[in-house]
């Protein structure tokens, strides 16, 4: 069965047929959920079927961003509140011992929370580095502004997926804490210089080099690639993410509707591809842009679709967890 490198979205909570024909046809490797797509518990897991009835697969990937704190898709009062990944960082310089085991606890209980859904893998942990410069789309989602906390904390984070049958993904490779633009509006440069880079943001991905998947950051670096953002650059893909980081895992763009890019999606999905990306992403669920992205993306196949196999043997049946006690130890830790 032929496979389609790229993750869509829907436009609402309910599969439209003209969707349902498109997925059929197109047969995306996966799906990314967002709030506009979820009402309830039993709606989202009927969302989640169809569109593995669709594609005719039932272990096909269906994506969420569930990091807590300002990105979390699944609220409250269906869903309890996670904290941001600032939170844990701030435990971590108090407690070591306890800031690692609430990030693994509290990504095991996300775990719990998408499983009971059939959502199979979660974009986080962000591994950028907070920085004063930064712009706030980062902000408190960065463990912290030292990489070897960002590495440790979110290394137990996905630790903590994995351990509940959820795949991690790794963003925004290769770092977006130092842009000063949010990418969703604007294209970053970061001006750093190469060592500097390599020193400290590269450092976490790299630390976090052997996890199955990464999202790339449409950022440009300009001591590497002048013109051209990340998710489209020859060189950062290969030069950096493939060599000084050494992430041969699953990488897959970040969102290719953003702003940062220009130009039609099929050709920033084409560019993508060109760059060394296996898989892109397209998020806002317009069906007449996804035609686009899927009608630029190849069939899984070389080492794409090897990365995509290694990624999805590492979706094991989740380990036992008491989700009420879990809470509540949870509860304990974050409000110490």
């Amino acid at each position: 069965m032929l496979i389609s490198a790229c993750i869509l979205g829907c436009a609402g909570p309910r599969l439209a047929a003209e969707e349902r024909a498109f997925f059929r046809i197109a047969r995306p490797f996966g799906l990314i959920l967002f709030k506009r797509n979820i009402e309830n518990h039993a709606q989202v897991i009927e969302l989640v079927k169809m569109f593995r009835d669709d594609v005719g697969r039932t272990d096909a990937p269906v994506l969420i961003d569930q990091e807590g704190g300002r990105v979390q898709r699944l609220e409250p009062p269906l869903w309890p509140q996670f904290p941001p990944a600032a939170h844990f960082g701030a435990l971590y310089a108090r407690d070591r011992a306890k800031g690692l085991a609430a990030a693994r606890l509290g990504a095991r209980l996300i775990a719990a929370e998408l499983a009971a859904l059939g959502i199979n893998v979660n974009c986080m942990p962000v591994a950028d580095l907070r920085r004063p410069e930064g712009h706030d789309v980062i902000g408190d989602r960065a463990y912290g502004a030292e990489p070897e906390i960002v590495s440790r904390l979110a290394r137990a984070a996905a630790e903590g997926l994995l351990q509940g049958g959820v795949l991690p993904v790794i963003k925004h490779m290769p770092g977006h804490g130092r842009a000063r633009a949010d990418s969703h509006q604007a294209l970053p440069v970061v001006d750093a210089p190469l060592a500097e880079l390599d020193r400290t943001d590269f450092e976490p991905f790299r630390a976090l080099r052997d996890l199955p998947i990464a999202m790339t950051a449409h950022v440009v670096y300009a001591a590497i690639d002048r013109t051209q953002a990340a998710t489209i650059s020859p060189a950062v893909v290969g030069e950096v993410i493939r060599g000084r980081i050494g992430f041969d895992g699953l990488l897959v763009t970040d969102d290719l509707s953003m702003q940062a890019l220009s130009g039609r999606l099929g050709a920033r999905a084409a560019a993508a591809f060109r760059a060394g990306c296996d898989l892109a992403l397209h998020c806002n669920g317009r069906l007449s842009e996804m035609q686009e992205v899927a009608g630029a993306s190849p069939p899984l196949a070389g080492p794409a679709e090897r990365r995509a196999g290694a990624a999805l043997s590492r979706l094991k049946r989740p380990s036992p967890v008491d989700v009420a006690e879990a809470r509540a130890r949870f509860s304990a830790m974050i409000a110490a």
